[in-house]
């Protein structure tokens, strides 16, 4: 497994470019969006934790609890664990939430440690956590790990994008993602990212038809 990252834009870049080499039917979508942002996050608990609690709710809905959590100190797993369920609840989370950053807590994750493992070793150990998916995971790693080669096969924007970009008559399952798209290694950092942004263009109809 890759542990190459992307570190700045310079980089992504050429990512993009050995792309477009492998399949060139992203160019067009680079022409149209340029190199999209990166977006990286100091990751670690915290991170996790905040990704935790945004699940299914809406931006502002998520942004709201998160910002009394942190008024109340409960974004460190000493507070967590410390926290009685009355106050965490106060604050706005709900019994599902609550069990999910309590087990984040109770797997005392070495954060440090995830930065040397390979992609799936580093994904199996955050979804030992409850309410970490193989999607938070994947973001983690894209995201916060600044891995090189993460494809999110299960995150809808991407496989809406993927099936206009590869001519499908349907949306690919992430199975079928998954094959379809191997080919793109190591570069599928870059694949994911214009993708996502290629999504954009394509909610406001403003995409150039491949």
């Amino acid at each position: 497994m890759s542990l190459q990252t992307i570190e700045n834009t310079e980089e992504l870049e050429e990512h993009i470019i050995a792309l477009i080499a492998i399949e060139p039917r992203f160019a067009p979508i680079y022409e149209q969006v340029g190199v999209p942002s990166l977006r990286h996050n100091a990751g670690g608990f915290e991170q996790l934790m905040r990704a935790m609690v945004g699940q299914q709710l809406s931006v502002a809905a998520a942004a709201s609890i998160w910002k009394k959590l942190v008024a109340a100190g409960l974004t460190t797993p000493q507070a967590i664990a410390e926290a009685q369920d009355e106050t965490l609840r106060a604050q706005g989370l709900s019994r599902q939430k609550m069990r999910y950053v309590r087990s984040l807590v109770a797997h005392d994750i070495d954060f440090a440690t995830l930065t040397t493992m390979p992609n799936e070793a580093a994904i199996k150990t955050l979804t030992a956590v409850t309410g970490i998916g193989r999607w938070t995971a994947e973001m983690y790693l894209l995201f916060s790990l600044k891995r090189d080669d993460i494809l999110a096969v299960d995150d809808l924007a991407i496989k809406v994008s993927a099936m206009t970009l590869l001519g499908l008559a349907e949306r690919p399952t992430p199975k079928q993602l998954k094959g379809l798209t191997e080919s793109w290694s190591p570069h599928r950092s870059a694949a994911s990212l214009l993708l996502w942004s290629y999504y954009g263009l394509l909610r406001d109809k403003t995409a150039v038809p491949l």
